[in-house]
């Protein structure tokens, strides 16, 4: 589950193809001035709709584009499927843009429309009502899936991981019992139940226990703006790295029990249900993806999505742990034959003991004219290298891709310049196609609520949003073409980029993708609209 893996590394700390198309000219891209004050929380909720030359951050020019090119052209309805874990299928923000299938009837336990599944209203449930999972090289190891050598390396990754995170549940532990204690401290010493950072700095005493506790608690606003927040984020990481221990790195562990198939053998299906909204209070992934792709523009509530006139249909595979080669493959073949267009798919591990069941999948919708956008993944690494693959993908190594219509995408922060690939994202010449905005994006939550999420979990359906909107306006363009409009419509930058947080890392943003280019939904249509005339060709 390496996508969607929660990171809370900062309290880890605590000590306790050149087309002409850019807005401007392609030279005067990296004299953009670099943003010296930090973003206000109204300009980050919005910064991956801006644009860069206008706004000095690396945005994908969205806003630019509905004003200056869109306006009132509505375009045909896209169907995209999220692959995914569930959505919320009622959220303020979404629930006028949820695909439903017309040709079923909810509720009578029936397949009306002969598809294969029954009762699915607004897509499919593969998970059934299971959550909690494995990881991948957990599960080699209980059913002893592979050979030797495959067994030995997940036992090692997997000895390594436990290692890490006992050491970090047992920190967070710590820290927590620490600010927790210096909490009460100071409430006794203040006589009250709430206070502020100025509180804290106002205290004079010459007591070393409530010192301690005032220390403790002023480095803990580094962090967040006030001590139940830090607390809530504490408590959260010993939730995160307990699960880690209990689920997704537990040998003895089954969350595929209770659905009831052999999910090693894709003839076995039948399984799962119609209904795939989210189950479990933390399950937001999926709805969060889905906001960026299509939450309702215009509608003067919470977020708007990059795309209009999309269908989101919801396929629940994507548990909390790895997602099973079987789910992701009946979930592509699901979307494809249902209507869907483009296929979100943030998501992806470093196992695939049946990866071959994806690659047919993924050629499947290739020869039905789909286009699949994918996560690039969170581990800061080099994807170009053996020892770091990330599932699915289209090519094994830097091979040649198995089919044409596939965007890997890493994930930008809101600062242009150096540090403008987001400190965890992966990277590569060869396996990752594009980048765009990933770090800290504000979209939908479960409850109509809405929230800061970072990862290329959220780069990949910006550039869904993309597809969505060139496949609304010019239904005639491929796949394939579409992917190419892209990757080539895209801003290049020749800056050089700081890789995982590591200055010591540093190389051209050319050279760390496919494309060497930021995402830019502006030059996208234009790109489009000249392929769609023949006046360009590929």
């Amino acid at each position: 589950m390496k996508t969607l893996s929660w990171a809370p590394a900062a309290l880890l700390l605590v000590g306790c193809g050149a087309t002409q198309l850019v807005s401007t000219p392609i030279e005067n891209i990296d004299t953009v001035p670099l943003k010296i004050s930090e973003l206000s929380e109204a300009e980050l909720k919005h910064w991956g709709h801006e644009d860069l030359m206008r706004d000095t951050v690396p945005g994908m020019s969205v806003d630019r584009a509905y004003t200056e090119i869109i306006g009132k052209r509505q375009g045909s309805t896209v169907v995209v499927a999220v692959l995914d874990s569930g959505i919320d299928l009622d959220h303020e923000d979404l629930d006028d843009v949820i695909w439903t299938n017309t040709d079923e009837i909810p509720g009578n336990g029936k397949d009306d429309d002969n598809n294969g599944y029954v009762d699915d209203i607004h897509g499919y449930n593969f998970l059934g009502e299971s959550y909690h999972e494995q990881l991948e090289m957990a599960r080699i190891l209980r059913l002893g899936l592979g050979d030797a050598a495959l067994q030995q390396k997940a036992r090692a990754n997997l000895e390594a991981e436990v290692g890490e995170a006992t050491a970090n549940k047992q920190q967070y532990e710590r820290i927590l019992q620490a600010v927790q204690g210096a909490d009460q401290t100071v409430k006794a010493h203040l006589g009250k139940e709430a206070y502020t950072e100025e509180d804290l700095q106002a205290i004079e005493t010459q007591d070393p226990a409530l010192q301690q506790s005032v220390g403790i608690l002023l480095q803990m606003y580094a962090y967040a703006d006030s001590i139940p927040e830090i607390l809530d984020e504490i408590k959260e990481g010993v939730t995160y790295f307990t699960n880690q221990l209990n689920y997704h790195l537990n040998v003895e562990f089954n969350g595929r029990e209770s659905v009831g198939d052999n999910p090693y053998d894709l003839a076995d299906t039948g399984y799962g249900n119609g209904d795939p909204g989210n189950r479990e209070e933390d399950e937001s992934h999926g709805t969060h993806v889905a906001g960026i792709i299509a939450a309702e523009r215009g509608n003067g509530i919470g977020v708007d999505g990059v795309a209009r006139n999309v269908q989101i249909m919801s396929v629940r595979m994507v548990p909390d742990g790895d997602e099973y080669d079987k789910d992701v493959a009946l979930g592509i073949r699901y979307a494809v034959d249902n209507g869907a267009r483009v296929i979100n798919a943030s998501f992806g591990k470093s196992y695939s003991p049946e990866a071959g069941w994806v690659y047919d999948a993924i050629r499947y919708a290739a020869k039905n004219d789909v286009l699949i956008v994918h996560a690039a993944g969170n581990d800061s690494e080099d994807l170009d290298l053996p020892q770091n693959p990330n599932y699915p993908n289209d090519q094994v190594g830097t091979g040649d891709e198995i089919a044409d219509n596939v965007i890997t995408v890493g994930a930008l922060a809101p600062t242009y310049g150096s540090e403008m690939v987001a400190s965890f994202s992966n990277y590569g010449a060869s396996n990752v196609d594009v980048f765009a905005p990933g770090g800290q994006i504000y979209s939908t939550m479960p409850g109509s609520t809405y929230e800061f999420q970072g990862g290329t979990s959220m780069a990949a359906p910006a550039v869904s949003g993309i597809a969505a909107l060139i496949r609304s306006l010019y239904p005639k363009l491929t796949a394939s073409q579409v992917k190419k409009i892209i990757l080539q419509s895209g801003l290049p930058v020749s800056r050089q980029v700081i890789l995982g947080g590591d200055p010591s890392n540093a190389r051209d943003f050319a050279k760390i993708s496919r494309s060497g280019r930021i995402a830019n939904l502006y030059n996208a249509l234009i790109l489009a609209d000249r392929v769609n005339s023949g006046a360009t060709k590929f």
